[in-house]
């Protein structure tokens, strides 16, 4: 290596001399995520916001003018884990069929905080079915809706002010009324739905969307109603990043401090559905973005959110399951770690707030667990040491493994009949 380029040696303290930085200091390196400051917003018995847990909700794919159906499906999301349940609304029969629905799911299970999704010159529609609904959901590229014109070339001024104008017409009814019942609106920005007027005038770009959010929040902040929550989903993970950035730089620049909801819409299924969702949604929660969130697969919705669930866990968000550390296995590993592993999750899966290690030899073992609850270790050949944290408790042959980890467990007064 020449001295061109060799590596500059690290900075020294001492007189004349600028002092060493302090990199311990600096916030980009912490191990706690610092959520970025909200309000909070109550969605029933739920809230959203920067001093609570993250939420996760999710989606019913029943037609709500089935009402034995739709009903029947926020019951199996709400018991999977799903804390927010969104349904859509898209004519005043499938309003009036959300009334029979929150009777139902009260006489015959509980209250399930429940959003209504509101499209295309829906305003009549909102205002129906808000006594049955918590929380209302409105897409802005839609709420006005202007039949696209092939012939247009651009918007004036004036167009663009007069369709405005329309906007704020309709928005107020709904907004009063939401603001009389303390209920919340979450506009809903999408990608792939941004009005042409926003297409023409600033493009099919996180721009496009973040203008069209910051035109209804400032129509809202002028009614003096601020119970927002505000989304910009898209189905690529680059745009969604983007546009979530942008709009939190450009709300919290204006003194807007509203939650947001995150999401990559239309993700897909399986693993890449899976993969997809999590690039989005962890890279922005890694940053202090996001208050809500909805990993959306075309699966059935309860699949959605063990997702979700271990997403916020493994960002430290929310402790909900047991936190598995189990490496990878190589050729010291002195038992079948995929089958024991296996053993252990099965035996151990429906406690909470532990962190369980699983390792395969005493190289990986006390340093690489050091943060767990208790560890499982491979020490020789059909040997087992089970430690609580640092400290190793006892030996005992391999086959009565996951026998002695539940008693070292049940010891600690820990365990929990399944």
């Amino acid at each position: 290596m020449s001295a061109a380029q060799a590596p500059s040696a690290p900075p020294v303290s001492g007189a004349g001399q600028t002092p060493a930085p302090d990199w311990a200091a600096n916030p980009r390196y912490d191990t706690v995520i610092r959520r970025r400051p909200t309000r909070s917003v109550r969605v029933g018995d739920v809230m959203v916001g920067s001093e609570h847990p993250v939420v996760v909700q999710s989606m019913i794919n029943e037609d709500t003018l089935d009402v034995e159906g739709a009903t029947a499906g926020i019951r199996r999301l709400h018991e999977a884990g799903c804390e927010i349940v969104r349904l859509t609304v898209p004519s005043l029969a499938h309003a009036k069929a959300v009334g029979e629905i929150r009777r139902r799911l009260g006489a015959t299970y509980r209250p399930v905080p429940l959003v209504a999704d509101v499209h295309h010159n829906g305003v009549r529609i909102a205002l129906e079915v808000l006594d049955h609904v918590d929380k209302i959901r409105i897409n802005p590229g839609l709420f006005v809706f202007e039949k696209p014109d092939p012939r247009r070339t651009e918007y004036t001024p004036e167009e663009f002010a007069a369709i405005g104008s329309r906007i704020r017409e309709n928005l107020e009814p709904l907004v009063k009324a939401l603001k009389a019942q303390g209920k919340p609106l979450r506009l809903g920005v999408n990608h792939g739905s941004l009005a042409e007027r926003m297409l023409f005038t600033y493009g099919d770009t996180p721009l496009g969307m973040t203008e069209s959010a910051l035109e209804f929040i400032r129509l809202c902040d002028d009614l003096d109603y601020h119970d927002i929550v505000v989304s910009m989903k898209a189905s690529r993970a680059p745009v969604m990043l983007a546009a979530y950035r942008m709009i939190a730089d450009r709300m919290d620049a204006e003194g807007f401090r509203y939650p947001l909801h995150l999401g990559v819409t239309e993700a897909g299924d399986g693993d890449y559905g899976r993969i997809k969702s999590t690039a989005g949604i962890a890279t922005l929660l890694a940053e202090g973005l996001g208050d809500t969130i909805r990993v959306s697969l075309t699966e059935a919705p309860e699949k959605e959110i063990p997702v979700c669930y271990s997403i916020l866990q493994a960002l430290g968000l929310r402790k909900t399951m047991v936190e598995y550390v189990a490496c990878p296995s190589c050729g010291r590993t002195l038992f079948n770690l995929e089958e024991v592993l296996h053993k252990v999750r099965s035996a151990t899966a429906h406690l909470t707030g532990l962190d369980i290690a699983v390792m395969g030899c005493i190289v990986n073992g006390p340093g690489e667990m050091a943060d767990a609850d208790y560890g499982y270790v491979g020490k020789t050949p059909g040997t087992i040491s089970l430690y609580r944290g640092r400290d190793e408790i006892r030996r005992v042959p391999e086959s009565e493994g996951v026998e002695a980890l539940i008693a070292l467990i049940r010891e600690d007064g820990r365990w929990v009949d399944p």
